[in-house]
């Protein structure tokens, strides 16, 4: 990745799917990042006003595999709830999991501006730690 802001998110060019890329000083920013990155590959949540708040618990895990299962939440809520985080913060449950608390909208309040993520791909999937941060990448399938 080029030289970044603290904190962020952003999509980029893929052949058939969405890819988005994340980052964050810590794990859990970068998580927060991630689901950032995955509602804005294909809403327009300018002018959305949150309309409730919902917690999620993702159990220990490896740390891609508590990426990959925060985002695959993300994309059941929006499908089986009609629900979408408009803002979310992430903290470590104390056991190796992740605590998300969400401040949600529902999906018909939000502009549809791409094509709607199916599932959250393993494929060149990367999240990990360094000296500048976390960060991760990962492809949704759409």
């Amino acid at each position: 990745m080029e030289p970044r802001a603290e904190r962020g998110h952003r999509c980029v060019p893929h052949t058939a799917d969405v890819r988005i890329e994340a980052w964050a000083p810590d794990r859990e920013g970068c998580v927060a990042e991630a689901i950032a990155a995955l509602v804005e590959s294909f809403t327009d949540p300018a002018g959305a006003r949150p309309n409730a708040e919902q917690e999620f618990h993702a159990p220990p895990a490896a740390d891609e595999d508590l990426l990959v299962h925060v985002l695959d939440e993300v994309i059941f809520r929006m499908e089986t709830a009609d629900e979408l985080p408009l803002t979310t913060e992430v903290t470590d449950d104390g056991a190796g999991g992740l605590l998300v608390c969400w401040r949600t909208t529902g999906t018909a309040e939000v502009e549809l501006t791409g094509a709607v993520p199916k599932a959250v791909s393993l494929h060149e999937l990367r999240f990990a730690g360094d000296d500048t941060g976390w960060s991760c990448a990962v492809t949704l399938d759409v």
